[in-house]
């Protein structure tokens, strides 16, 4: 039982939670780029979060060996099974042999393939998920063959899913270093417009302001202490770079603040020239809104609702009863 990749995009990885509990070792929890992707693609099948394919920019063509049910979240890609359109943001059942194809990122980053049951591949300090820069599992190429624990489920379901792949306000805690810009620049900081850079990966991405850079009037070397996704460093360019998944455990870099863990899917999937503005709230604030984050993620597996299906995308729309209790004795 294996899903079979024929191609794959440059960024396709197997991604779950992550590794907690290893900062002190030098390893970041790492994951998926977009944890609520995550969780929405786990409910769209109504199984615990897991893990899935995460697709970098482009998918692949991907053939599955057995009947299977998979879901499609996060960034929307172009996605057929067979030819016929697959939407996103929904699951859906294939028939054994089934060949999916999975383009383009037509916004965001970062879309998943999640399939009913596991990607049923073996642990490194309990996860299944790929830490590129730990050097920890690998890059999904072109002939592999993904073992599959498959289950029994729901599929044909949907979400509706809030717009968070094309930038806006990331909301903003105060880190360490937050005190020693002067006001001025951290109100300069809030009030900045920024553009997110080209260049990016799972360990981060540099965000680029309209004006002058950012940095502190003494120097911008501190001494090297523990950090954590979602802070942001200011480099000695002034441009900030936000840290993701995939971030190294400690740096130098004097960080303005941290962008809380709720707004980091929306970090992630920031296409390039995607605007980004930062705001600094409170403490209160910040629990106010993790504690809302956390709400919806369980209430994931009750949002999910049958999709109504376009007759003009079901291949095989002759084989259904579409009207019951009609015999031929009936008709006029």
């Amino acid at each position: 039982m294996t899903l079979i990749v024929h191609s794959a995009g440059p960024g396709v990885t197997v991604q779950d939670l992550g590794r907690p509990g290893y900062l002190a070792q030098g390893l970041s929890q790492g994951g998926a780029a977009d944890r609520l992707a995550l969780a929405e693609g786990a409910a769209l099948l109504g199984q615990p979060i897991g893990n899935a394919l995460e697709m970098a920019g482009f998918g692949g063509r991907f053939q599955t060996t057995i009947p299977l049910r998979i879901a499609l979240s996060g960034a929307p890609m172009r996605a057929t099974a067979d030819g016929a359109p697959l939407a996103w943001n929904a699951s859906h059942s294939l028939p054994a042999g089934a060949t999916v194809d999975i383009g383009g990122a037509s916004t965001g980053v970062y879309g998943y393939l999640t399939v009913g049951g596991t990607f049923d591949l073996p642990q490194h300090l309990g996860a299944t998920s790929a830490h590129l820069a730990a050097g920890l599992g690998r890059v999904i190429t072109n002939g592999d063959h993904l073992p599959i624990s498959a289950k029994d489920g729901p599929s044909g379901l949907t979400l509706p899913v809030e717009n968070r792949l094309e930038g806006g306000i990331l909301r903003v805690l105060p880190s360490l270093q937050t005190d020693l810009f002067p006001q001025a620049e951290r109100a300069r900081f809030e009030a900045e417009t920024f553009t997110r850079d080209a260049r990016g990966n799972r360990m981060g991405l540099r965000v680029l302001p309209q004006t002058r850079g950012f940095g502190l009037d003494h120097g911008q070397t501190i001494l090297s202490e523990v950090i954590t996704p979602g802070d942001i460093q200011i480099p000695g360019d002034g441009a900030p770079y936000v840290l993701l998944a995939e971030c190294q455990t400690t740096g130098g870099y004097p960080r303005i603040g941290t962008v809380l863990p709720c707004d980091l899917p929306r970090v992630a999937q920031a296409g390039p020239g995607a605007p980004l503005r930062f705001l600094f709230v409170t403490r209160v604030e910040a629990l106010t809104a993790e504690t809302a984050y956390r709400a919806h993620l369980d209430r994931l597996p009750r949002s999910a609702v049958p999709r109504v299906r376009n007759p003009a995308d079901i291949p095989d729309l002759l084989s259904y009863t579409l009207i019951s209790g009609v015999t031929a004795g009936d008709m006029p």
